[in-house]
């Protein structure tokens, strides 16, 4: 089918435009319909990526079910997918029917948090498979608006500070990249992705206000576009915004946060910084390893002293994340293999444990540590669920979680052993403050009067774990499943960074010796 993508991507937006039009009321009746209506197109959607899945062919390292239309203003509406970004749609196009499944406690604006959460998943299905640099843009920048709107209204009692918060961070630092993308346009006279991957952008050493750049434009179009997808990521020291926007974002608005939204950052350094700026990258890697490495033992560190279950997985993601850009500006096979990796496992596990939170907090309407003790008594199903993601979460091998951590380490290793030492810490550290959580909420006595009554999962909510479980066990045993997909792309990838390299190490030589003949 020639627009396949493009149905993949839509499907949720027309839902929500039949759901905005044709659902009327705010009567139990209706806000049922609503719910059944979003499951639905969430789950074709999902039918509709399986497809793209089967047919893509991961020895062909180009995009493929590529679509081009004229469109606004002598633009290019375009869409594809190569083996990076094909398997970040599938994670959307999974998770996005247990998100909807587990939002079935929703009593208030229910059409509206159905209709918000259907747009989400279009935008971030969008950014994946944008090869025109206006759509990625509106797509990527679009996306803020339907979480923007999930924190501020369905969200904690801090809300509004959260929600504008997280607006302006990841705003802000957008603009920068905007500004970028103007100038890769009059240098390169097209927004058309495919042929930017194929442009030389100038790597020349030149002089801004008496500061000799090295690396020259592409030094600060990398600086432009790391501003935005550092901020989404989010890396240390702009990660701020994430702990806020999780404790105060219902549980679902957390679960598509860590799983999908966080990973537009990594994907964005993959299709961007690394193939059309190379040299930049390869000037800057060191700046990305040891602010990488600072995230994963700082966040550490952080998660141990917080007393709020959610914020204390926020740091975690963040800690994780820190993995994923020291494998990508490792910028060899394991490396960026690992990082992608990584994302993708980060996304069913970090997804899971918030779940694991919603589960009780809807139950007992607090995410304070203190609160909780000795649930293994009335909840055996939940403590063994809680167990298995945290386990995963610290790298357990035979998990998900193992394969990304290991793998990002080997390539970062070959480039910086003092980075991957320091990194290393990070593994002991998730394992101090998951199992410490674990302990205080799990095990013990049950001596709170309030949890005596307390009810195990139900069989929803253990229905919504076990395609998560699966994922994460799989990927763990079987990690070819993705690396199989990945391997040509990122082979590709990272040969062409590693020629683009050579050759402007070649040039600034020839540039030195020639002015030292002067």
């Amino acid at each position: 089918m020639d627009n396949l993508l493009s149905i993949t991507t839509f499907i949720p937006l027309l839902a929500a435009a039949i759901m905005a039009l044709l659902l009327r009321g705010d009567d139990e009746a209706a806000n049922t319909n609503a719910k059944y209506l979003a499951l639905f197109a969430t789950i074709v959607t999902f039918v509709a990526s399986l497809f793209i899945l089967f047919g893509f062919d991961p020895e062909n390292t180009g995009f493929q079910f590529v679509e081009e239309y004229e469109w606004l203003l002598g633009l290019q509406y375009k869409m594809g997918v190569d083996g990076i970004s094909i398997l970040f749609v599938m994670l959307t196009t999974f998770t996005m029917p247990l998100v909807i499944w587990a939002s079935w406690g929703v009593t208030t604006r229910v059409k509206e948090y159905m209709i918000a959460f259907l747009v989400l998943e279009t935008l971030m299905i969008g950014v994946f498979c944008a090869l025109d640099l206006v759509l990625f843009y509106l797509f990527f920048e679009a996306g803020l608006i339907p979480m923007f709107l999930i924190i501020g209204i369905w969200g904690g009692a801090n809300r509004i500070y959260a929600s504008f918060k997280f607006f302006l961070y990841t705003f802000l630092g957008s603009v920068l990249m905007l500004v970028a993308m103007v100038a890769m346009f009059a240098d390169a006279g097209t927004t058309d992705i495919v042929k930017l991957l194929n442009h030389n952008f100038g790597s020349e050493t030149i002089t801004v206000l008496g500061w000799h750049i090295l690396g020259g434009g592409q030094t600060l179009m990398w600086l432009a576009f790391f501003a935005s997808f550092a901020v989404k990521m989010p890396m240390w020291p702009v990660h701020t915004w994430l702990p806020d926007a999780h404790v105060q974002a219902p549980t679902a608005g957390s679960v598509v946060l860590a799983a999908i939204l966080l990973k537009m950052g990594g994907y964005g350094f993959l299709r961007f910084s690394l193939p059309m700026f190379p040299v930049a990258s390869d000037l800057l890697a060191p700046l990305v390893f040891w602010l990488s490495a600072i995230a994963i033992v700082y966040t550490s560190l952080v998660a141990l002293a917080q007393e709020d279950m959610k914020k204390l997985i926020a740091y975690s993601s963040v800690a994780h994340m820190g993995y994923v850009t020291m494998g990508i500006f490792a910028a060899n096979q394991q490396g960026v293999d690992g990082a992608i990796f990584q994302m993708l496992s980060h996304g069913f596990i970090s997804g899971a444990l918030f779940l694991c939170v919603g589960v009780i907090y809807d139950r007992m309407h607090t995410r304070e540590i203190d609160a909780y003790g000795g649930l293994v008594n009335r909840m055996p199903a939940y403590a063994a669920i809680f167990m298995f993601f945290t386990m995963a979460n610290v790298g357990l091998p035979g998990t998900s979680g193992f394969v990304g951590e290991f793998l990002t380490l080997m390539g970062i290793f070959q480039v910086n052993t003092w980075v991957a030492l320091f990194a290393c810490t990070g593994v002991i550290l998730s394992a101090a403050y998951a199992l410490w959580l674990y302990r205080r909420v799990v095990f013990g006595d049950l001596i709170k009067e309030s949890l005596k009554s307390i009810t195990d999962m139900s069989g929803r909510e253990k229905m919504i774990f076990a395609p998560l479980v699966i994922m994460t066990l799989l990927l763990g045993v079987y990690p070819a499943l993705v690396l199989d997909i990945i391997g040509p792309s990122v082979s590709a990838l990272v040969d062409g960074y590693a020629a683009n390299v050579e050759a402007f190490g070649i040039k600034d030589m020839q540039t030195a010796a020639g002015s030292s003949g002067h």
